[in-house]
């Protein structure tokens, strides 16, 4: 499989083209063509049913595509299987958190970290006793601000800091392009102001993708904001013209 990551300074790090989707009579993604480049935060906001999900499942490979490209770093993954676009760079958080509950935090990021260095075990607890990954886990915990938490089981974490966690385990393999579906969904205030800190810390490095309901979130993040209204792109721009925007206004921001 080509290198993507190496190639993502030569072009944009996500560039979607004229992505059209179908579900028998249901047109979800109309012509939808997007463009990220690395280090930029691309916010795409929009009413309910207008084609996020959908759109998102495409992006990841969850969804096939009806037409349209996909290029990650320039290499076409259109066709690609979602673990796939996970080893070329492409990362994901989701708004209901994917994480191994009954483990502990440092197990989950011990096995975030074993799938980025390609270690294959047969038995878990093998991987427990391996120094340099444990060491490699303390130090992406210490990063997010969870190495107090390591031992406590998944189950027993908040809210807010599962949500910390698992954008810390999509960081860990060094992704051309971060996906974040609604991070700041089911968050109190404190926790969605550490959330939009933690983001702004990632401005510069992996191109983002942002899907989120919080206006005052998106427009704090986002470089530019791609507007869904029905499967289609109704507008496109920074967050100033979106909020400008009488198309948007009637649609979706009122």
């Amino acid at each position: 499989m080509a290198n993507l990551k190496g190639k993502a300074r030569m072009s944009h790090a996500l560039e979607i083209t004229r992505l059209d989707k179908r579900f028998g009579g249901l047109h979800v993604t109309r012509d939808v063509s997007l463009r990220v480049k690395t280090g930029e935060c691309l916010a795409i906001i929009g009413p309910n049913g207008a084609g996020k999900t959908t759109l998102i499942g495409q992006i990841c490979g969850d969804i096939s595509p009806d037409a349209g490209t996909i290029h990650l770093a320039g290499v076409d993954i259109t066709q690609h299987k979602p673990a796939a676009r996970a080893r070329s760079g492409l990362a994901r958080s989701f708004q209901i958190t994917q994480l191994a509950s009954t483990l502990t935090v440092q197990d989950n990021m011990m096995l975030a970290c074993a799938a980025a260095t390609n270690k294959a075990w047969s038995f878990f607890s093998a991987a427990r006793n391996d120094e340099a990954l444990k060491a490699s886990a303390r130090q992406h915990l210490e990063a997010c601000g969870l190495a107090s938490r390591a031992e406590m089981t998944i189950a027993n974490l908040s809210h807010g800091e599962r949500k910390q966690l698992e954008l810390a385990l999509a960081l860990v393999a060094r992704p051309v392009v971060l996906l974040l579906d609604e991070p700041m969904a089911g968050l109190g205030v404190s926790e969605s102001e550490a959330m939009v800190a933690r983001i702004i810390g990632l401005k510069g490095g992996p191109g983002i993708v942002l899907v989120e309901h919080d206006m005052a979130a998106v427009f704090q993040l986002a470089d530019r904001v791609l507007v869904l209204a029905e499967g289609a792109v109704i507008a496109s721009g920074t967050p100033d013209e979106i909020r400008a925007s009488a198309d948007v206004k009637r649609v979706y921001l009122g």
